[in-house]
């Protein structure tokens, strides 16, 4: 009987004494809560520096790997079309002008048609290096050869204005032909480097990013309203 009433006391007390920590936890996470949503906000510098669709141009040098000895580096020039399925993916089309020579043996005009997936590693930033994969057909001057081929490469782009940005960038290419040098030889077919120097000219994007920034409103508003009702509760 003399236990039974110092226990409830000591309940009440235990009671009295850790609400205080309850409720100051339960006002940290009212604050931390709604600023945690609006972390998930979505980001829009992507379509201030660049956009959903790119037009580029390259000049560079292309080199040949095949049959022959002393290999030189020749002409190489790209023009291009992207467009981005969202800031950090998208799918180049591009035709390619080049020659491949070797020293005092072969020089041969070549051009092919490419389609890329690429990667934008840093799409909200000035700086960003981007890989590219794909596939394309390989074709001599006047379509005399052609051949299927696979390509992959890495570059880096620098935003330098609005809209506006240079890369470098290089590829490895495989064509499924042993003859690219005339010279059928060897166990394996031939391939190709190339190594150029850019500009990314975009546009494209206002629209969706009006719509983001209105979603993020919402988002923000949502949270304010969460706030409120903390605060009133």
């Amino acid at each position: 009987m003399i236990a039974q009433p110092f226990y409830y006391t000591r309940a009440i007390l235990l009671f009295i004494f850790f609400m205080p920590f309850k409720a100051l936890t339960q006002e940290e996470t009212s604050q931390v809560e709604p600023e945690a949503k609006i972390k998930i906000a979505y980001k829009t510098e992507f379509y201030d520096l660049r956009g959903t669709n790119a037009f580029d141009i390259a000049i560079g040098t292309s080199v040949i790997n095949g049959d022959f000895v002393d290999p030189m580096f020749e002409i190489y020039s790209h023009i291009g079309y992207k467009r981005h399925l969202s800031p950090h993916f998208g799918i180049d089309i591009g035709y390619h002008k080049f020659n491949l020579a070797f020293i005092d043996v072969y020089n041969e005009g070549f051009m092919s048609f490419d389609v890329n997936l690429e990667l934008t590693v840093l799409p909200h930033k000035v700086f960003s290096p981007f890989l590219f994969a794909g596939a394309g057909l390989n074709a001599s001057n006047h379509f005399k050869e052609t051949a299927n081929k696979f390509q992959g490469g890495i570059g880096l782009e620098y935003i330098v204005t609005q809209k506006i940005g240079v890369k470098l960038y290089t590829d490895y290419n495989y064509v499924s032909s042993d003859t690219l040098d005339g010279l059928e030889a060897g166990n394996s077919d031939d391939t190709y480097f190339r190594l150029a120097i850019g500009v990314n000219f975009y546009f494209g994007g206002s629209k969706i990013k009006s719509k983001k920034l209105k979603e993020q409103a919402t988002v923000i508003d949502s949270n304010l309203l969460n706030d409120e009702y903390y605060i009133k509760k």
